[in-house]
């Protein structure tokens, strides 16, 4: 699985795998409990990740909706 973004955002997050499930990408989200160990204040990043064949098609679906891709 590669990594497709990385944010503190959680609406970001809920769209981008809005976006993602409606083309039939697979994706998972990394890093969703970790809040816990944060104290539930946001500092620690998510991650939402696809799988390596799905990469760049995943990565064209956030661009042609203007979510910001890192790198």
């Amino acid at each position: 699985m590669k990594e497709l973004i990385r944010t503190t955002d959680p609406t970001l997050v809920a769209y981008a795998k809005a976006l993602l499930q409606g083309e039939h990408i697979d994706c998972f989200e990394m890093d969703v409990h970790m809040s816990v160990l944060e104290g539930s204040i946001g500092i620690l990043p998510r991650r939402i990740m696809v799988r390596d064949e799905d990469l760049f098609i995943a990565r064209a679906v956030l661009k042609d909706n203007d979510i910001p891709l890192e790198g």
